[in-house]
């Protein structure tokens, strides 16, 4: 498994939370803030895989890009970055040495906060 930083996904993140489009949850939220399947499968069908991945800031080169196995990390809702979001990925990110995306995510989590 090759899974790298996602630049359009990190650049739709930090446009979306330079916006406000920002949900300041708490740090065990995302279980219940996550979108669900049915959610992700919507959305793709309404927009596109490449808008879809816009939502995830890791992306695994070995798997197909019209795949959700392709996209990694999700921080929002899809209207929205979550707070919490974004800490439970930078915590997997560096569960599994994914050390770009964790770093990344640290900064964007500061911009967060910043406000």
């Amino acid at each position: 498994m090759t899974v790298k930083l996602n630049q359009t996904g990190l650049r739709h993140a930090r446009s979306l939370v330079r916006d406000g489009k920002v949900v300041r949850d708490e740090r065990d939220d995302w279980s219940e803030h996550a979108p669900s399947t049915d959610d992700e499968n919507e959305f793709i069908a309404e927009h596109s895989w490449a808008e879809y991945g816009k939502w995830h800031l890791g992306v695994d080169d070995d798997e197909d890009r019209e795949t959700k196995a392709h996209y990694k990390f999700p921080y929002g809702d899809f209207t929205k970055v979550h707070r919490c979001g974004v800490i439970s990925l930078e915590s997997r990110a560096g569960q599994f040495d994914h050390d770009e995306i964790r770093d990344e995510s640290k900064k964007l989590l500061e911009l967060i906060d910043k406000d």
